[in-house]
């Protein structure tokens, strides 16, 4: 198994979604991202986040969980029930419940109030990177005769049915197992999947184990997969042997 696997390029010009129902906010926004090429849609609200997505079809969604009559949160938990695009949460400083809270409804990241362009830029890219799909030999990998790897379209084959992963659960999926048998360190997996500035966010490795737990393992409290190496890391289990 090769550990070091190609990524693909990140792309510019993305469709970016900016939800917030502070102008001042937005204009902010605005201008850091159509320096960096993309082309941004605003919204002031939740209804009209839903609607943007629905009609057109942005890359990347910047949603403040703060906003009048459908706050973030309530968005997000809409957005999700017809679409997985990543959706970075702004947060207030200090509220630390806010984040985990977001992360456990499907956000993919969070970014705290007051940010600079650098912040913004930095966590706008690595989303982006997360989503590019590494490279691989194989269009199918047989886990077992329960579960199987569909590489080309980012899916899990469990006992015949096919469920369609989020890019961060792709990516982090593919390291673990392309690495089966390895214990891969906390502060590896946060660099190979989220990105180097990602190296204090452990919560985001098991908040993100937890998810491919539930969609790969018979017992996701015993797991026999994703195996928890504590104060070390994670372990895919190597079949082949």
């Amino acid at each position: 198994m090769n550990p070091h696997p190609s990524i693909q390029p990140v792309q510019k010009g993305r469709r970016i979604l900016v939800v917030d129902d502070e102008p001042r906010m937005i204009g902010f926004i605005r201008m850091n991202l159509e320096l960096e090429d993309h082309l941004v849609i605003e919204a002031r609200n939740g209804l009209q986040a839903l609607d943007a997505i629905r009609t057109q079809l942005p890359d990347l969604v910047l949603l403040d969980v703060m906003m009048p009559e459908l706050d973030g949160f309530e968005t997000l938990r809409m957005l999700r029930e017809f679409s997985d695009i990543p959706v970075i949460m702004l947060t207030a400083k200090g509220e630390e419940n806010d984040k985990v809270y977001g992360l456990e409804l499907g956000a993919d990241d969070y970014i705290t109030k007051p940010f600079g362009p650098r912040e913004l830029s930095s966590r706008v890219k690595a989303i982006f990177r997360r989503m590019e799909k590494p490279t691989t030999e194989e269009a199918i990998l047989q886990i077992d005769d329960r579960l199987s790897v569909d590489f080309n379209r980012r899916e899990i084959i469990v006992k015949g049915e096919r469920i369609k992963l989020r890019p961060t659960e792709y990516r982090l999926l593919y390291h673990l197992v392309r690495n089966a048998g390895w214990t891969i360190p906390h502060d590896q997996i946060l660099q190979k999947v989220w990105g180097y500035e990602y190296r204090d966010e452990a919560h985001y490795v098991r908040l993100y184990v937890n998810y491919l737990r539930d969609k790969i393992e018979e017992d996701p409290s015993d797991p026999q997969y994703i195996i928890t190496e504590r104060g070390v890391g994670y372990r895919f289990v190597d079949f082949s042997d």
